[in-house]
């Protein structure tokens, strides 16, 4: 039975474009699965506080040698951790903010890729001594952007600093496979966005009897 973390990281309500395509995918994983345990994490609402120095340091104490106020620096963390490592399917919805993750959804990031907890370090590995902890995680990505052609190809390709990020930083989170669905144009409010709004919904059914098996392999990707 499936465990699915659902984090939205829009500071927005009703209005959130990428709330409601995180919702919809949530809620079609249960009309065919309803027994899926599910976890939501609102970092939009209840943004995680930034890292310090004093965050970093407990981190980096061996757990025996931690004092009780840097285990109190690291609870949320643990928490945090906890919710992803019981997840099989992570499902994010993000809008695109100046090009890249809201700074909410960049802190449950910082909060979650931890030495010896979701990653391990070792210099024997030579020049790349990081390794992730996890594995056999899904990644679902529900993203919203105001202007279009972030695709690959697309005019805004390399200004694409939101899904590029999340994908990145998703493989020290035990992640090996990963989806995206898109709504652009949406600052241009015209039958472009329409489309590609109405683009997306359509794929999200699709997208969930794939990841469940249900069907063959599709691509859903909405660009």
């Amino acid at each position: 039975m499936t465990t699915l973390l659902h984090i939205d990281a829009s500071p927005r309500g009703d209005r959130s474009v990428s709330r409601k395509l995180s919702r919809s995918l949530v809620e079609h994983w249960l009309t065919h699965e309803p027994g899926a345990t599910i976890i939501s994490r609102d970092v939009g609402r209840n943004p995680p506080p930034l890292i310090t120095e004093a965050w970093v340091a407990a981190a980096f104490t061996t757990p025996g040698d931690r004092t009780a106020e840097q285990h109190d620096e690291l609870r949320l963390s643990d928490e945090l951790i906890d919710e992803l490592d019981r997840a099989n399917v992570i499902v994010i919805g993000a809008p695109m903010h100046n090009y890249g993750m809201p700074a909410a959804l960049k802190s449950w990031f910082d909060k979650v890729i931890r030495i010896d907890k979701t990653f391990s370090f070792d210099l024997a590995r030579g020049d790349f001594p990081l390794d992730p902890i996890m594995r056999g995680k899904t990644l679902v990505v529900l993203s919203s952007r105001g202007e279009f052609g972030f695709g690959p190809g697309g005019v805004r390709e390399t200004m694409n600093h939101l899904e590029t990020h999340i994908f990145t930083c998703a493989h020290y989170l035990g992640v090996q496979e990963s989806h995206l669905i898109a709504v652009d144009y949406q600052e241009f409010n015209d039958e472009r966005y329409r489309r590609s709004l109405a683009d997306a919904f359509a794929a999200i059914p699709v997208l969930v009897r794939q990841c469940l098996g249900i069907d063959g392999p599709v691509n859903v990707a909405a660009e």
